[in-house]
């Protein structure tokens, strides 16, 4: 069989010489008008949103910054925070060893939010993250604790040492969760 009887048998070739005739085409013209100027109008809404939006800005610094530092956007800001939290355990008092706990465990919550894990607590929250962090989920709950302790027990001895392991705890979630 050729591609001629084929075309002949299916009918195409009188659609075509049907749809593609003059008058057809004359018909249609006001519909293809309409069509044209639908297509305009989006095109112009889309340039205009484009302009007007700082989306494409937004995205295009994040590019350029992803670019020239050769790391995920926003990982500078977020190595720089964790820095400021470690060199408060560096510091030898009590009080900034606390105050380095608690600012992990509210940056390891944050992180979990921002990936869209949340819960009415802290268990929940970690428990929603699953497999990320199941390895380490009660290393996690037991650097909790020693949180709560922290801020609810005001005779709650903390010393370096102790930090040190929690902050490794929170810094390893942090990580397991891919920051």
């Amino acid at each position: 069989m050729t591609w001629e009887v084929v075309y002949n048998w299916l009918g195409i070739k009188e659609f075509i010489y049907f749809i593609s005739s003059p008058q057809i085409q004359e018909m249609l013209f006001p519909v293809k008008m309409i069509f044209v100027a639908f297509a305009i109008f989006f095109l112009v809404g889309v340039i205009y949103f484009m302009l007007n939006s700082s989306w494409l800005q937004y995205k295009f610094l994040e590019d350029v910054t992803e670019f020239f530092s050769w790391q995920s956007y926003g990982t500078r800001e977020t190595s720089k925070r964790w820095n400021k939290i470690k060199k408060r355990v560096e510091s030898g008092l009590e009080s900034e060893y606390k105050l380095a706990i608690i600012e992990a465990e509210d940056f390891l919550i944050e992180v979990l939010e921002e990936r869209g894990y949340e819960g009415k607590d802290f268990e929940e929250t970690v428990k929603q993250a699953g497999r990320l962090i199941s390895s380490i989920e009660e290393e996690i709950m037991a650097a909790h604790e020693v949180r709560n302790s922290v801020v609810y027990d005001p005779d709650f001895k903390l010393d370096a040492e102790r930090a040190k392991k929690t902050l490794n705890i929170y810094e390893q979630a942090i990580n397991s969760i891919g920051l």
